[in-house]
């Protein structure tokens, strides 16, 4: 990017960091290992957009889908969110940033989610970037919960069917109060959503880059913020 300073950061972006195992693959490596570099590159990625001025960063860690894999390797990521829990803390410290967990935390073993619990505590006053974390998350799961959640307010009477507006209903959502992604990324190449923000990101600019997560770096960050800078986003309009 020639000059940051010219460049628009958007506000609030959303990455789908997809390629771990092939990483890891390719350098005959157990999965589990890529799993661990993309760790390393979350911790940077964090710090970099902090930095760059971006209000939110929502990265998807871990899908209700990934429970399917194999035991030892959703063991590995298990083990994974115990020992990072602790450097995310740190890299929040330093950078001021707010951690918040979306997603339903209820399944994790007890000490994860304690950890999850203490992040958010913790960082809770931190008054720069918003770091969300989805973990145990899928989009149909969430809108599944929310409208739950909606139908027993009107159960209790707390409101009327007929006052759900999409506001009222963002509202029942895990990422209330959090704004909708301008910028979602995808790493290595993959063209899907897989189940990510699927309500939120209904106009987020899509950016695709062949790069395997744990090679993303702040250049890669750039030259997507690059291409984000070059989109007119018209919202449905002229």
């Amino acid at each position: 990017m020639s000059n940051i300073s010219e460049t628009h950061i958007p506000g609030s972006i959303a990455i789908i960091m997809d390629g771990n195992g092939r990483w890891a693959q390719r350098r005959g490596l157990p999965r589990n290992m890529g799993h661990r570099e993309g760790c390393k590159t979350v911790e940077q990625i964090i710090e970099d957009c902090a930095r760059l001025g971006v209000g939110y960063l929502t990265v998807y860690a871990f899908s209700t889908e990934n429970w399917r894999r194999s035991e030892d390797e959703v063991s590995g990521l298990m083990q994974l969110f115990r020992y990072y829990a602790g450097r995310l803390l740190v890299r929040a410290r330093d950078n001021n940033v707010r951690v918040r967990m979306i997603g339903d935390r209820s399944r994790f073993p007890r000490d994860i989610i304690e950890a999850i619990n203490k992040l958010e505590s913790e960082t809770r006053d931190n008054t720069g970037m918003t770091f969300v974390m989805a973990a145990n998350y899928g989009g149909r799961d969430e809108i599944r919960r929310a409208a739950m959640d909606f139908a027993e307010d009107v159960k209790a009477g707390k409101l009327e069917a007929s006052e759900l507006t999409e506001e009222t209903f963002s509202g029942y959502l895990d990422t209330a109060g959090i704004p909708d992604p301008d910028l979602l990324i995808r790493t290595s190449g993959e063209l899907r959503l897989s189940n990510f923000l699927m309500w939120q990101c209904a106009y987020s600019e899509i950016v695709i880059t062949d790069v395997l997560w744990p090679d993303f770096n702040k250049d890669v960050l750039l030259k997507c913020i690059e291409e984000f800078n070059g989109r007119k986003r018209r919202f449905g309009g002229v």
